[in-house]
């Protein structure tokens, strides 16, 4: 019996053990000599078999087919340590049996059964445990083991959790399994981190994996790689990860680079960007279980000496530079001109669309098919634009190579095109937490009828840069100050209409308005001009009334927030020394930025020729001369704040990662100010907008319908086909109801400014919420893991630029206000025109 009992332990079938009803019911009847007590023992050393059966079948399936190398790791560690330490043990208590050991054999050589279930007790646990731990990793209903079960990520958070526990045993089995775990986990980690490769076993439950999803772009050998979060372990954060997405990225492009080059110097230049040791001396230090503060450390180091040297050549900070302020002027319109050619071409392309639909309606009844904007017509509008950019320019000008780079890399589509798909949280962890907090309201079929949008193509090595979720994040604010600043060029092309704001023609002079005809001529087109202005005077105020608050609205998104915003986030990534020079020096010392005919004199608000936002109001920022605040220090200077200066310009200047991090919060901070994020004042803001269109189209229809009127009842042309007296009245109609629309609308917009004031000051609500914890983790571990020589800590964490308050905004709305003649209206903000509905 003992003999048999020690077989089935081992995991023989033997009929003493195996023969049960269920997994935990009790023996069968087939030995009917054993007593209760001695079928109760035998329980549970039958669950102690059963379980160590079920444990080597189950382990060699998972270690044999599972799709995770991490999963194969742990199940391998279960079957040749655990499991074999159980075997072990019986070997022990057959050998002590043999031996007549006093502890388990007693008077007559009897062995008590209970001495062997006591031996065995404290396995039931453990292998309680390992049952759950390999159930876990593949469950039982699972037939195909290499497409189920969980991921690498899954199993270690999983062991990583079970280690907290009151049994002393199971911790030390499960952090041993947490070791083999982690241990596989970092040699697919260190394949990415020191090659830039990714793992050849068990790649598709690494992390960061090739996007093969997306058109080819002429990477010229780099490959474009993604991030998932479902496979990230938990002591791994966001900003770790992305670090650790961004050293891999850098040396494959590296590599594609060294591919790419057969002679010259560049290649000699990254020749010398090899495996060094101390990046396998910072990941062999880490010790199981894995400490997130000493990977992040580790990351860092890597991260920091990867920068200083190849870095450096592959992705230099001018380059950076340089597309940052091409992004600053033609996504964020920084250049004024540029928004006005691309509204005008494309107005000019809707038009034409519009009258080629209406021929084709006349001549073969069609639909609305004929309205359609097609990609090519986009693509055209946003040629004709760059044409026309390209001929404001003079000889004496210097080459403008800012705009031979946008037309290069700018392109403007239509939204829904593949490339230009929305992002998913799979692809993008940090850009898609922007990209969540901006408000949906879409701002993108304004300048078009159909969506369109202006985006930048992102080439190796920008990408390590910038990512598609910031060029996302980027087209929604361009279609968002694009619509504003459409909404000001459109509106004041009204004052262009002569024929709505004079007599046009010119009334009849001496000798014809002399005779009895010329009179009565002259006497009625006064009374209809006369009439005719009555009933305009309002459509101009409210017209005056909508300018007025979108100017305002405008220049305080362009000269406060965007303009602002910007040259403070150039200072801080040109380093100390562009503190020593004013701000605006370089707006005025960049090449291709000469000032052109009709630009402001004044430093600091150089603008280009049709620039719709006022420059006169400049950015809030401190005002003190740099010499006071650096130059002329009250304290001799330590040596410690020298050295903390020196490392601080070294590590920021060659450090893109950390730029990328400092790029995202300027984003952030951007869509917040812009009020981007408050999605009551972008839905205000976007039916205004809409109104505003509306009047347009309805006074440039009116237009035309009076001029036709004109010549019908002064020179007699009629238009058999048309009512246009009746088309008047109806025009009339709907122009007094889109005017209260528009109305109600400025009424609406200052409201909701008026709650963003109110619930960010009143409230104390930060400024960058938009994605603080990637952010938040990120200043961790700047603050907390970046020591610089003798142990100091590095500095350098971008802080973005508060913005003036809301309350400067309504300052000037409500100055516009008091000027107007309302002296006595209910509502605070009422469109600027008097009681009889004279234009202010």
């Amino acid at each position: 019996m003992l003999h048999e009992i020690l077989l089935s332990l081992s995991g023989q079938p033997s009929p003493l053990l195996d023969a049960q009803t269920d997994e935990n019911g009790p023996p069968q009847e087939a030995f009917p000599l054993l007593s209760p007590p001695e079928k109760a023992l035998l329980a549970s050393l039958a669950r102690l078999s059963r379980l160590h059966t079920l444990l080597r079948s189950h382990t060699s399936l998972i270690s044999s087919s599972h799709r995770s190398t991490v999963c194969r790791a742990v199940s391998t560690a279960i079957a040749t340590e655990h499991l074999g330490r159980f075997q072990k043990k019986i070997l022990e208590v057959e050998k002590a049996i043999l031996v007549k050991d006093s502890g388990y054999v007693g008077g007559y050589g009897i062995v008590p059964l209970s001495t062997i279930v006591g031996e065995f007790a404290p396995w039931t646990r453990r292998m309680e445990w390992l049952w759950e731990v390999a159930r876990f990793m593949r469950p039982e209903s699972t037939k195909d083991g290499a497409a189920e079960g969980c991921s690498g990520a899954g199993i270690i958070d999983y062991l990583r959790k079970e280690a907290q526990t009151g049994y002393q045993d199971l911790e030390e089995m499960a952090l041993h399994l947490v070791k083999a775990a982690e241990t596989a986990w970092m040699r697919q980690l260190s394949m990415w981190l020191l090659y830039g490769n990714l793992p050849a076993f068990g790649k598709e439950d690494f992390f960061i994996q090739e996007n093969v999803s997306d058109e080819d772009d002429g990477r010229q050998g780099a490959r474009d790689f993604v991030m998932h979060v479902n496979l990230l372990p938990k002591f791994v954060s966001p900003a770790m990860a992305s670090s650790i997405l961004f050293i891999g990225k850098s040396l494959n492009h590296i590599g594609a680079r060294r591919k790419g080059f057969t002679t010259g110097s560049s290649q000699n230049s990254l020749s010398h960007v090899t495996l060094h040791a101390e990046h396998i001396q910072h990941l062999s230090s880490l010790t199981s279980p894995i400490s997130p503060s000493n990977l992040s450390n580790a990351v860092t180091e890597i991260r920091l000496s990867l920068s200083q040297t190849a870095l450096s050549k592959l992705l230099p900070l001018p380059k950076i530079l340089e597309v940052l302020s091409l992004l600053h002027n033609f996504l964020l319109l920084g250049r004024g001109e540029f928004a006005m050619a691309l509204v005008s071409h494309a107005d000019m392309r809707v038009q034409g669309r519009h009258r080629r639909s209406d021929a084709s309606r006349r001549d073969r009844s069609g639909g609305l098919d004929g309205l359609a904007i097609k990609e090519g017509e986009v693509m055209a509008a946003l040629t004709q634009t760059w044409a026309e950019l390209f001929s404001l320019q003079n000889e004496d000008d210097p080459a403008d190579d800012e705009l031979d780079l946008a037309r290069e890399l700018l392109r403007l589509s239509i939204s829904g095109k593949k490339g230009n798909r929305p992002m998913t949280p799979s692809r993008d962890v940090a850009g898609i937490s922007l990209i969540a907090e901006i408000s949906n309201v879409s701002f993108d079929d304004l300048l078009f009828p159909t969506p369109t949008c202006l985006s930048l193509q992102v080439h190796p090595p920008l990408d390590l840069f910038l990512t598609t979720s910031d060029i996302a994040i980027y087209s929604k604010i361009h279609a968002y100050l694009l619509g504003i600043r459409r909404a000001q060029i459109r509106l004041s092309d009204l004052w262009k209409h002569t024929s709505l704001r004079r007599s046009y023609p010119s009334p009849w002079g001496p000798p014809r308005s002399n005779s009895k005809y010329g009179e009565n001529r002259l006497r009625a087109a006064r009374q209809r001009e006369n009439a005719r202005t009555a009933q305009m005077r309002p459509i101009w105020a409210t017209s005056s009334a909508s300018i007025f608050v979108l100017s305002e609205i405008s220049s305080y998104f362009q000269g406060e927030v965007i303009n602002g915003s910007w040259q403070h986030f150039r200072q801080w990534i040109e380093g100390s020394n562009s503190r020593s020079r004013p701000t605006s020096s370089w707006i005025n010392s960049r090449p291709g930025t000469a000032s052109r005919p009709g630009t402001a004199s004044r430093p600091g608000t150089a603008t280009r020729p049709g620039t719709a936002y006022s420059t006169k109001y400049q950015p809030y920022q401190q005002q003190q001369h740099p010499r006071t605040m650096f130059d002329e220090p009250t304290t001799p200077v330590s040596t410690t704040t020298t050295l903390q200066n020196t490392f601080q310009n070294q590590h920021q200047q060659h450090d893109p990662e950390a730029l990328t991090v400092a790029h995202r919060r300027y984003l952030a901070s951007l869509a917040q100010s812009l009020f981007l994020t408050e999605i009551p004042f972008t839905s205000s803001l976007r039916s205004l907008l809409t109104s505003i269109d509306h009047l347009i189209a309805l006074v440039t229809r009116l237009e035309t319908i009076q001029r036709n009127l004109d010549l019908e009842t002064d020179e007699g042309v009629v238009d058999a086909l048309a009512d246009y007296t009746r088309e008047e009245k109806e025009i009339w109609h709907e122009l007094r109801e889109t005017r209260d629309e528009v109305e109600r609308g400025i009424r609406e917009v200052v409201m909701r400014l008026r709650d963003i004031d109110d619930s960010r000051s009143g409230e104390g609500r930060r400024m960058f919420d938009l994605g603080n914890n990637n952010n938040n983790n990120q200043n961790h571990n700047n603050n907390n893991m970046n020591h610089g020589p003798r142990g100091l800590a590095e500095p350098n964490v971008y802080v973005p630029r508060k913005a003036a308050g809301v309350d400067r905004l309504l300052m000037k709305l409500d100055f516009g206000s008091l000027n107007s003649a309302l002296g006595g209206a209910e509502e605070p903000y009422y469109p600027p025109r008097s009681r009889d509905g004279v234009e202010s």
